[in-house]
């Protein structure tokens, strides 16, 4: 394989989670949908949000999910323009 598609192929690799990420409600999304459509956030993750999520009401703002154990600044960040919030 030559030198560019093997580049080509690496910047392919690199940019699939984001190609795989899509808008997702925090506050009425499962642990499966949230899982499917966060960068990041396997099933672990996805299932603290929705505890957390269930003990202490819905989310008022992307940052809020920095309350949830795992989840740090820089994850949502990475996720910010997919993170819908309904009221």
């Amino acid at each position: 394989m030559n030198l560019i598609k093997r580049i080509t192929l690496l910047i392919m690799l690199a940019f699939a989670p984001l190609a795989m990420a899509g808008e997702v409600d925090i506050n009425t999304a499962s642990a499966a949908e949230l899982a499917e459509a966060l960068v990041g956030v396997g099933d672990v993750k996805a299932e603290a949000i929705v505890a957390y999520r269930e003990a202490h009401g819905p989310f008022n703002s992307a940052d809020e999910l920095t309350l949830v154990k795992g989840i740090g600044k820089a994850l949502v960040d990475k996720n910010r323009e997919n993170i819908l919030i309904s009221r």
